[in-house]
Parts: C-alpha cells; sequence; structure tokens
C-alpha cells in the first residue's frame, strides 16, 4: 500500500490529465490550456505585461519552460516583447489586442469546460478544495 497523501497526488496527476483533455477544446480558439493560462495572467496584469522570470515564476514553470510556451504565442501575435528602457537584461511580455480579443472569446470556451468538469451543486466542497490548492502553491491569482 501506498500512503493517503501519496495516492492523492496521483490522483492530482489523474485529474490534471482528464482536465487536459476536457480543455483541448480550447485548439479553436489556437490554444492549448497553459497557453490560456499564460493569456490570462498577461490579461490581468498590470498594463497588460509582465517581466518572463515573473511570470514563469506565477505559472511554476523555468524561465526557460515559459519561453518555449511564449516563442508560439510570439510567432501568431497574441503576444509580444518590450524591452526594459532602463535597464537592458530586461524583456517584458505585452499581451497584444488581438491577444486580448482571443482571451475574451476563448474565456467562454474555458468556462463552458469548466461547467462539464464541475458539479454546479458544491460550492462549499470547492471552496474548501480551492483554499486547500492555494495553501499547496496552487496560487496564479
Amino acid at each position: 500500500m501506498i500512503s493517503t497523501e501519496l495516492l492523492f497526488l496521483i490522483n492530482i496527476n489523474k485529474l490534471q490529465s482528464v482536465m487536459a483533455r476536457k480543455f483541448d477544446s480550447l485548439n479553436v480558439h489556437g490554444l492549448g490550456l497553459n497557453d490560456f493560462v499564460i493569456l490570462y495572467i498577461l490579461y490581468h496584469s498590470s498594463e497588460s505585461k509582465m517581466r518572463r522570470i515573473d511570470l514563469a515564476e506565477k505559472i511554476g514553470l523555468t524561465a526557460s519552460g515559459v519561453t518555449r510556451l511564449l516563442n508560439p504565442l510570439e510567432k501568431i501575435g497574441l503576444v509580444s516583447r518590450e524591452a526594459n528602457e532602463r535597464d537592458a537584461r530586461v524583456s517584458y511580455v505585452v499581451i497584444t489586442e488581438t491577444g486580448k480579443k482571443i482571451f475574451e472569446e476563448a474565456k467562454k470556451t474555458a468556462e463552458n469546460i469548466t461547467q462539464e468538469i464541475l458539479p454546479p451543486k458544491k460550492s462549499k466542497t470547492l471552496r474548501i478544495a480551492a483554499d486547500f490548492i492555494q495553501e499547496l502553491g496552487g496560487n496564479i491569482q
């Protein structure tokens, strides 16, 4: 047997796979779930931009990991790079107007997917689970 804690984490891993599969329907907007999360964070950030390293930390990735996710988004014009006027070593990721439009459209799809995944009458349970996930480090917002 394995511990309850380990089984819990294994089940979170399975849940992540199930969610990723369900959110594959974001591809009608040209996005994957991680792309959507990046656009969400940038859309709600101050001035719609963020340092790459801060974005990576917010998502829970390395700087190179977030760069790999950003490159395709940059190629299709959803995000762009912006240099820091004071420090050439620092660059920002900026959500473009096109990126904002695609995010708004994809948000509707994502909300519909969410309604399929989460039971609508479990709001108290959802709040408890959300608090626990946040304690474990799942704190995008």
